[in-house]
């Protein structure tokens, strides 16, 4: 049956910066559609983990910041979600932060900060959970979290311009290595969502609606509007997609 390729019964997903946000989002909805999350944050996601359970899944908790992953930390998280439940199925790489200034003025400090949790612990998850994929002879998910700015160049945001842009070309080189291995390597890029990051835009009234007259949908993303393709990504149903990079944004890019 086609829907019952959709589930993730009997999978464990690793969700990363999944607190609150976009990544609580994609790890409730790998949850409801019946995996095992191991959420990871820089600051406890206790929210997370107690919605997961709510939802009779097993849930286990992470925290950590990304910003000092080495490759030997990335494998020690890894190892960390086999031990915890057992196995590790799915990848979602969604840590991220944002440092806003003239390139002019942009600092080194915001510069490395951005690009050392947005792409390279991407990468180093990325090639950890693949090595363990590898090592056990099991195939694989990661689904990697881009951005608009993965197509577009942006205005004062120039580390996560170049970060998101690389996560874009990350995913398209580990598809193109991995894919004959069993591992599906993709990414979702999400267009302008209501979180913390777009909350200084959302309330002023001018620049607002400026965006909402851009976006052909008519309203700002929730989170919620991003399970879909994840469960996609991370089922069965996208066994033969390798290196897409899907927008979730309202039609911006069409527009």
């Amino acid at each position: 049956m086609i829907l019952e390729s959709f589930r993730l019964d009997g999978k464990v997903a690793l969700v990363t910066g999944s607190a609150q946000g976009l990544g609580q989002a994609l790890a409730l909805g790998v949850a409801e559609a019946g995996a095992d999350v191991v959420v990871l944050d820089i600051q406890p996601p206790v929210e997370t983990a107690r919605q997961i359970t709510v939802l009779g899944r097993a849930c286990h908790a992470i925290q950590l910041d990304l910003q000092r992953t080495s490759p030997e930390q990335a494998r020690a998280t890894i190892q960390a979600c086999v031990d915890a439940l057992g196995r590790l199925d799915i990848l979602v790489n969604n840590a991220g932060i944002i440092r806003r200034a003239p390139a002019l003025d942009f600092s080194e400090a915001d510069w490395e900060a951005v690009l050392r949790i947005d792409l390279s612990s991407a990468f180093y998850l990325a090639q950890a959970a693949a090595r363990h994929f590898v090592q056990h002879s099991q195939p694989g998910k990661i689904i990697n979290v881009a951005s608009m700015l993965s197509f577009q160049g942006g205005m004062l945001v120039p580390s996560y311009t170049a970060a998101k842009s690389g996560v874009a070309g990350l995913t398209r080189a580990l598809a193109n290595e991995w894919a004959s291995l069993g591992i599906n390597v993709n990414a979702i890029a999400p267009g302008y969502m209501a979180t913390e990051v777009t909350a200084a835009i959302r309330a002023d009234p001018t620049r607002s609606q400026t965006m909402l007259t851009r976006i052909p949908a008519g309203r700002w993303g929730e989170p919620d509007d991003l399970k879909g393709t994840v469960v996609f990504l991370a089922s069965e149903a996208a066994r033969y997609l390798h290196g897409a990079i899907i927008p979730v944004d309202g039609g911006w890019l069409a527009s």
